[in-house]
């Protein structure tokens, strides 16, 4: 016979079992995305000559503020109110969107040039000793988010303004400026929808912002 000490001690120890295989699971570890290889693999195949064939470019780290600054997927219901800005709870970037905007510019712009760093010095970048420095390509962006139109239709919106300056004895002067807005539909209304219409957005804004540094005298 069980003594009455010991019988207690078993049924609050199978309570506790019981009480443990009530508890919920786990919070799920979010999910992270960035744009995949993308533009990079299509630069990495273009030779030293064809990348020689338009000036070499400076490009400057992307300046954002506010939400930007995190890796938080952000969506907006533009049809109930659109100045609120959330997160999806269970998904992240894999950096900071600047960053990934940069990456993306970087392979798309080196796909026919030199694209240096803020700072960076290049070996023969110059043609000949006093020719001005290259040009520099600053960017901020502004808009980085899936909009929803209705709860059954959104876009991946990509803003950014777009600066290009030159060094000179006196300073930094403005070439030319221009804003550019690129929005993609998502395939689906989730996260995952939203990465790939921002992927795309992405990838088309860079798109319009080396054909517009072509045009530039």
């Amino acid at each position: 016979v069980m003594p009455t000490a010991l019988k207690g001690f078993f049924v609050l120890f199978l309570g506790v079992l019981a009480a443990c295989g009530a508890l919920p699971d786990k919070p799920q570890r979010p999910i992270t995305y960035d744009f995949g290889p993308g533009l990079v693999a299509a630069g990495a195949q273009l030779s030293l000559n064809a990348k020689s064939a338009a000036p070499p470019l400076v490009l400057a780290e992307v300046e954002t503020t506010g939400a930007l600054d995190g890796t938080a997927v952000l969506y907006r219901l533009g049809f109930a109110n659109a100045q609120e800005l959330r997160p999806y709870a269970q998904a992240r970037w894999s950096m900071p969107p600047a960053q990934l905007v940069r990456q993306q510019a970087r392979a798309q712009l080196g796909a026919s040039r030199a694209v240096l760093a803020a700072g960076e010095v290049a070996a023969g970048a110059s043609g000949s000793a006093g020719a001005a420095a290259p040009r520099q390509v600053r960017l901020e962006l502004e808009e980085f988010s899936q909009v929803f139109e209705s709860p059954t239709a959104s876009y991946g919106l990509v803003r950014l303004r777009a600066s290009v300056t030159q060094a000179t004895a006196q300073g930094d002067r403005l070439i030319a400026q221009r804003l550019i807005r690129v929005q993609r539909p998502a395939p689906t209304t989730d996260a995952p929808g939203g990465v790939r219409a921002l992927t795309l957005a992405t990838e088309a804004a860079m798109l319009e912002l080396d054909a517009w540094l072509r045009q530039l005298p």
